[in-house]
């Protein structure tokens, strides 16, 4: 690290666990009640994988990478807990992600950076349609305090919904979606909101240090009661919180099943709160249904960014250990033509929508209230689209280059039965370079990836999460240039070209893909701390009364 710098209270992996055990949440798991978070044997595949951002951010080598200097306040902070302020910011995140997810195959910390940067955009939106500076210094204040401490954030985002053909204020069960009760309350001789409902699919929920609570839909005027965006410690009274475990922890792994998914995995919860308290220091807005639509949004296509780059990460996985299973099976892919093709593919397949982060991060621009940068929204949504419909392709080019082997295998108790073990040593062996534990050990380590009860998750947190395909074809569409286009064929036409702000299909239009004028040059080397821009604007630090 650069002693000259001021650097935030970056914690390791140990530290991160340790943290967790000054938090005495409500939360229940398997049916039980949870004594400790931090000991949980539950939950200890998604705790391994956020403390591996904690370590990563201190080792020299990733430096650059990992962490990032935070404009306001001059220190240097963990990558993924940055605001971006340029298009090398957006290049280094994905990067920072594609690593940490290449070894954790979900580092899930990422959620942390795409909802503070979607919150500081909101903020100063509001903060311009008011007048005023109250809402950016507000989160400001937040942001450096979740910096300097190197706390984790979960999104407690999408609500439990409940009859989906209607409106939040139209269910039944109103605690279907998480609203406000009371506001201006008075809790200790401190101001602020009482909150209650149901927040579902809670990526990380158990083992974080605070949930980001925002709305997960474009609000109306009837619905503001649940336009609300705030901040509430994990250990907040009546928040409770019902978790599944962590990838496959349980008695048997170690004798060589789950071989990934008992060291990586990650927990969801569905979170409840039954009249939680959030003091006006933590809330960013409350009742601003109009800003609902611009948090969503921003929030997601953030989101489905990093997501790029989580996915490449678990791609890498498949790619290496689909070599390695056929070397282990005597082949040469490179001279085997079949191989080789489903090999390309699996390539292809993963670098396609990395690239498409990549040039999202490239054609990035900055929100036109705060400067805080946002990836390209049409690169982000085509890059989330393929790999939330190529995740399927990608385990089938992996069982493919494997062989039926990683699925008919005898299970990993067999390798320890004296009356057995040595025979199918033998018997199973294939390439005479590579040992049968190594062929066994990789055919199981796929089988974890891609056959079973983790493969399957892949495969649906892939589909599904930050948004459904068709959220991401309706973004697409919407902000894709279609006007340019036809005006480019018109003009072949010698139709001449009318700007016509009644005619749908001309109206999005785009004169230059690297900026508004066309004029600006795109991108910045990754791997270097960038200074920010001079039109930055950079938020006040101390924040006005409420």
């Amino acid at each position: 690290m650069n002693a000259a710098l001021p650097v935030a209270n970056l914690m390791s992996g140990d530290e991160y666990r340790d943290s967790l055990r000054r938090y005495k949440p409500t939360v229940f798991v398997d049916g039980r009640r949870v004594e400790s978070v931090a000991d949980e044997a539950a939950f200890q595949p998604g705790i391994n994988a956020i403390a591996l951002t904690y370590d990563y951010a201190l080792k020299p080598q990733y430096e650059s990478l990992m962490t990032a200097i935070q404009h306001s306040s001059g220190k240097r902070v963990n990558r993924l807990s940055h605001i971006n302020t340029g298009s090398g910011d957006l290049l280094n995140k994905l990067e920072a992600v594609r690593l940490v997810c290449q070894e954790t195959g979900c580092a899930q910390r990422y959620l942390t950076h795409d909802a503070l940067n979607a919150i500081g955009q909101v903020s100063a939106r509001i903060d311009d349609a008011r007048g005023t500076t109250e809402n950016t210094a507000r989160f400001t204040e937040y942001l450096h305090r979740i910096q300097d401490q190197d706390l984790t954030l979960g999104v407690a985002m999408t609500d439990a919904k409940g009859d989906r053909s209607k409106r939040p204020h139209e269910q039944s069960n109103i605690d279907s979606y998480l609203h406000i009760v009371e506001r201006n309350a008075l809790r200790n001789g401190v101001r602020g909101i009482v909150i209650s409902g149901t927040k579902a699919i809670v990526t990380g929920a158990p083992y974080v240090h605070e949930l980001l609570v925002m709305p997960c839909r474009n609000m109306s005027r009837e619905d503001a009661d649940f336009a609300v965006c705030c901040a509430v410690p994990l250990d907040a009274p009546g928040l409770t919180i019902v978790a599944r475990p962590a990838g496959r922890p349980g008695e048997k792994l170690e004798h060589g099943d789950a071989l990934f998914s008992r060291k990586f995995g990650q927990s969801t919860g569905v979170c409840m709160f039954d009249r939680v308290f959030v003091p006006w220091d933590n809330v960013f807005y409350a009742g601003e249904w109009e800003h609902t639509g611009h948090l969503t949004y921003s929030y997601a296509t953030h989101h489905r960014h990093s997501c790029i780059g989580a996915r490449a990460g678990f791609g890498d996985l498949l790619i290496g250990a689909g070599a390695l299973m056929c070397e282990a099976n005597g082949f040469d892919p490179g001279k085997e033509t079949h191989l080789r093709e489903q090999m390309v593919e699996l390539i292809t397949i993963t670098e396609s929508f990395f690239a498409c982060g990549v040039a999202a991060s490239v054609y990035g621009k900055a929100d036109e209230h705060c400067n805080i940068f946002m990836p390209d929204p049409v690169f982000s949504n085509i890059g989330k689209l393929l790999l939330a419909t190529k995740i399927y392709d990608m385990h089938r080019i992996a069982h493919y280059v494997s062989g039926g082997l990683i699925v008919t295998l005898p299970g990993p108790d067999e390798d320890h039965n004296p009356e057995t073990a040595a025979r199918l040593s033998e018997v199973l062996r294939a390439s005479p370079d590579v040992p049968y534990e190594q062929r066994i050990e990789t055919a199981r380590f796929i089988e974890d990836l891609t056959a079973g009860y983790q493969g399957g998750w892949y495969s649906v947190i892939s589909l599904h999460g930050g948004g459904s395909p068709a959220a991401m074809k309706q973004e697409i569409y919407r902000n894709y240039p279609i006007g340019s286009k036809v005006e480019l064929v018109e003009r072949l036409l010698d139709r001449g070209v009318a700007h016509d702000p009644d005619r749908a299909i001309t109206k999005n239009r785009q004169p230059g893909k690297c900026c508004d004028t066309g004029c600006t040059t795109p991108g910045q080397a990754v791997m270097v701390d960038l200074p920010a821009p001079r039109s930055v604007r950079l938020p006040p630090t101390t924040p006005s009364p409420v």
